[in-house]
């Protein structure tokens, strides 16, 4: 099946003098994918948006959008781009019908177009009731809807939102998080958030950004997957030392989590778990716990952001190329 690609990024990296906010990050995103784009503040989520946007320039590496561009045909490239960034750019003066058709106009619409343009951008965002009211009046909820709303006025093919739940309460990120998923099935989307249950919620697929770096380019159903059936945590009242575990056959990796607890990933077809109660009982370890390590999201963004890189992510950008 062939599949659009919306996004191209390949080696962007920013410098603001010696210092390296974006090194060297390459990833596409297609037709119909919620992209989940994560890392702690100040890894470089907001400074890669405002790259894919045109907002910034890259030191080095190139970006398109829709095939065009971002620096060679920016007007052509722009034209498939929406962009929410973490400040809505709102003229809370206005009504929200005089904000999308002064958006609308920015966008270069026709003026026969724009009714028609607003009546379906405030449908999809949940504002059919709100276009004569002004935007300082609305809550907070609802000025994300506006900002939402004129990013997607002109219909474009991608859709960059940049926390957009920030500071909503919990009813209004429920309904923006649907919203999300809806635009999901029509466009290309980024969502670039620093809360984990945001990403799992919504996305099919999530990068992980830490100091600059990509550490992570996975679609979340294969993360919990992969890792449920090769992993577990397990418990031992007298803990042999990591390198007594390794040597056990089929062991891949041992990480010691606390004084009596490790996560051990292994070959399945090793009878790796096997081998090992039996030496723990030969050895008198005193196991009392195993679980099966699920593999959240949270776990993985804790452990590669904490310095441990992610070894597969060069071999699975060969191939995806």
């Amino acid at each position: 099946m062939n599949r659009e690609i919306l996004i191209s990024v390949e080696q962007v990296s920013r410098y603001y003098g010696d210092y390296c906010a974006v090194n060297n990050v390459s990833f596409t995103v297609e037709r119909g994918e919620v992209l989940g784009f994560l890392g702690p503040n100040g890894a470089g989520k907001s400074t890669m948006m405002q790259i894919i946007s045109g907002v910034l320039t890259a030191s080095t590496g190139t970006v398109s959008i829709a095939g065009f561009d971002i620096i060679d045909a920016p007007k052509s490239a722009k034209a498939h781009l929406g962009f929410l960034p973490e400040q809505p750019p709102l003229y809370i003066d206005l009504t929200v019908d005089e904000y999308l058709h002064y958006a609308a106009r920015l966008r270069g619409m026709s003026k026969a177009n724009i009714p028609a343009a607003i009546e379906h951008s405030k449908r999809r965002c949940g504002l059919e009731t709100s276009g004569k009211r002004l935007i300082r009046n609305l809550s907070k909820g609802f000025q994300q809807r506006v900002g939402i709303a004129q990013a997607i006025i002109h219909a474009p093919a991608v859709v960059i939102l940049d926390e957009p739940t920030e500071g909503l309460d919990p009813n209004q990120i429920r309904e923006i998080r649907d919203l999300i998923r809806e635009l999901g099935n029509d466009h290309g989307v980024i969502l670039s958030t620093h809360i984990l249950p945001e990403a799992q919620t919504v996305c099919d697929r999530v990068l992980i950004i830490h100091e600059g770096r990509l550490v992570l380019d996975e679609r979340l159903d294969k993360l919990h997957k992969d890792k449920h059936k090769n992993s577990v945590r397990i418990a031992f009242k007298r803990p042999p030392s990591i390198e007594t575990i390794q040597t056990i056959a089929g062991m891949d990796n041992v990480e010691q989590i606390d004084n009596q607890r490790f996560r051990i990933s292994f070959n399945p077809d090793s009878q790796a778990i096997d081998k090992l109660t039996q030496q723990s009982a030969h050895s008198c370890w005193g196991l009392f716990e195993m679980i099966p390590d699920t593999n959240t999201l949270e776990e993985t963004f804790v452990r590669l952001t904490r310095g441990e890189r992610q070894e597969t992510l060069q071999k699975n950008n060969e191939v995806n190329t």
